[in-house]
């Protein structure tokens, strides 16, 4: 996968469908000349290429020197985003919307200046009705240059409205625009850290972001973009807080403003899948069971829709997706064996995607593979996965990073491997505190397993039901919260004091939950009537 990334042509090439590669080659010939023939022998070259080896390549094309292969290539990048660009312009707005700017500027300068604001009214149209308001600043900008320059017969009643309509979409880009940043902002933070591990995190995330919100932002919000960034910024705020029930609450209204809009859904399906996931996120954490299967339902079909396969980044995010909501699924009910069954199938479509797929991603699959093993009672397995993250790089999602220390631990300590427990409840605990990811809940824990040493069967089981009493309180604390969503210690402990597997317990929870909510709909529905 590393020499696959190294070059930017060669992923280029391997992302080209079928017909893309048959465009681009009758693209060429129909409009090059004999130097151009020599890029579609480079193209073949790379094509067939299982994977990019420079000295290969050049054996291939000889005689060629390396100064001539770089022109080629970089001539064949351009000719490639310029047949992709031919081929794709129906299917995107934004590219429909830069060639009417493009005809515009060219009619313009040929001096056809009533052809140019013809193709310029056309332009804003269309972005008007997809909300494409960033366009619609340099389609007037051009508009008002050319109302200025020349004399065009333009009424004075529309001069005024262009400088007025102006004044509204700068109004309305510099919302967007801080509403943008702040939700990016935000999940870069998130990104970084995880959840806010203490009271000092928690405040530092309130300040900056009452500091960044727009005054009055709920008075003056207006539109799908202002509204879309308002709340993916509430959402990622709750989610670093672990206020769940606001990210719900949030994430729903992300997917309901595509309700409102359902044109939005072809024009902003980047936004739609990852409103999709964010809600499926939501019902996970807040364990609603029967919403999780009615929302991963919806967002399967949706992935059979023209929709969700017309680029490769919505072809890939939406199986994704899926594929971690199903892996949920399994942690959440405690069925890890069913889950361990998707392990491979999804492994394949993470090589698949890889030159798509992020460290962030892989990080997350990599620890939900190594929860299903470790709740399936195969700690072998998930020590290996687990290894992949802890001799990994240290620069993203600090909180996997620590959890995955502890389940390794806790692999350990299920195997008997005592000779490596004292060194490990120390390297964890550092680990730990280094990172201020140390809680009330995990510093138990360790102390549990730094005294289990010296303890007979007999003893083990009443220490254990002691650390159950110290952390069962801590389930609905907002700041211990964390080792129970990434690692479901209590559930552990559990198994341990009942002397059951972690996935009988964990399942015995579902079904309870699952009862109550299921009671608490009746109750609701007999009092609505």
């Amino acid at each position: 996968m590393a020499n696959r990334l190294t070059d930017t042509l060669f992923q280029l090439i391997k992302t080209l469908e079928k017909a893309e590669k048959r465009h681009f080659k009758l693209y060429i010939k129909r409009s090059s000349g004999n130097e151009d023939l020599k890029i579609i022998r480079l193209f073949d070259a790379l094509d067939k290429m299982p994977e990019y080896e420079e000295d290969k390549l050049m054996k291939k094309l000889s005689p060629i020197t390396k100064t001539q292969l770089a022109n080629l290539k970089t001539h064949l990048y351009k000719q490639l985003l310029a047949s992709l660009r031919l081929l794709k312009t129906t299917d995107n707005v934004d590219l429909q919307l830069s060639e009417h700017l493009d005809d515009a500027r060219l009619l313009y300068n040929k001096g056809l200046k009533i052809q140019s604001l013809k193709i310029l009214e056309k332009a804003k149209e269309l972005a008007r009705t997809n909300q494409k308001f960033n366009f619609l600043v340099q389609a007037i900008s051009l508009e008002k240059k050319i109302e200025t320059l020349h004399i065009t017969r333009s009424t004075t009643d529309k001069t005024e409205q262009m400088a007025k309509e102006a004044m509204e979409i700068s109004e309305h880009i510099n919302r967007v625009t801080r509403l943008s940043n702040l939700a990016l902002l935000l999940y870069r933070w998130y990104v970084i850290n995880g959840h806010a591990r203490n009271i000092e995190d928690e405040k530092s995330i309130r300040v900056y972001f009452k500091e960044q919100l727009p005054p009055d932002i709920f008075k003056t919000v207006n539109g799908f973009y202002e509204n879309l960034y308002l709340y993916q910024s509430y959402c990622w705020y709750a989610f670093i807080r672990q206020d769940f029930l606001m990210y719900y609450r949030y994430s729903q209204k992300w997917i309901d403003l595509f309700t409102e809009h359902p044109m939005m859904v072809e024009i902003e399906t980047g936004h739609y899948i990852k409103g999709m996931h964010t809600l499926l996120n939501a019902h996970f954490d807040l364990r609603n069971f029967k919403q999780f299967e009615i929302t991963l339902k919806q967002f399967e079909n949706f992935a059979k829709t023209p929709a969700a396969s017309r680029h490769d980044n919505f072809r890939t995010h939406t199986s994704i997706y899926i594929n971690g909501a199903r892996l949920n699924y399994h942690l959440m009910k405690g069925t890890f064996t069913e889950g361990l069954k998707l392990v491979p199938e999804i492994e394949s479509k993470l090589n698949e995607y890889s030159l798509y797929v992020d460290r962030h991603r892989i990080l997350v699959f990599t620890y939900k593979f190594a929860s299903l093993y470790f709740g399936c009672g195969n700690y072998n397995k998930a020590i290996d996965y687990l290894l992949e993250i802890i001799n990994g790089p240290l620069d993203l999602r600090m909180d996997l990073q620590c959890y995955a220390r502890l389940m390794h631990l806790l692999a350990h300590y299920e195997l008997g491997n005592d000779e490596l427990i004292e060194s490990l409840t120390k390297s964890v605990y550092r680990f730990m505190v280094k990172m201020k990811n140390l809680t009330v809940v995990e510093e138990e824990v360790i102390r549990f397993l730094k005294g289990s040493f010296s303890l007979s069967p007999r003893q083990l089981k009443p220490e254990l039901e002691k650390l159950l009493d110290k952390i069962k309180h801590l389930e609905k604390n907002r700041f211990e919260t964390r080792a129970f969503a990434y690692l479901d210690i209590i559930s552990w402990v559990e198994s341990k004091v009942q002397d059951k597997p972690m996935s009988e317990i964990i399942y015995g929870k579902y079904l309870q939950n699952k009862h109550r909510q299921k009671k608490a709909k009746v109750s609701s529905g007999s009092i609505l009537h």
